[in-house]
């Protein structure tokens, strides 16, 4: 049975409020070099051997994101 990941963040031209919360806190873990930190969703699907990549997207498009703020990628494992 396959293994889908679909990651979904911010589209890069929109805020992400939470990215930069955690890009202000690295200097104070010591952690220096990092120049942009974008938050997101991890989601983990098994699939049947007949659920193709169009379906996939689908769901990411209509269920997972909003396509008007977020992105997504699907990869399969």
């Amino acid at each position: 049975m396959p293994r889908v990941v679909v990651d979904v963040v911010v589209k890069p031209e929109i805020l992400d409020p939470q990215g930069q919360a955690i890009l202000r806190a690295l200097p104070r873990l010591g952690v220096h070099g990092v120049r942009d930190v974008r938050q997101g969703k991890h989601f983990e699907f098994d699939v049947d051997d007949d659920v193709d990549a169009e379906t996939l997207q689908r769901i990411a498009g209509e269920l997972l994101a909003n396509p008007v703020i977020e992105e997504w990628t699907v990869h399969w494992r």
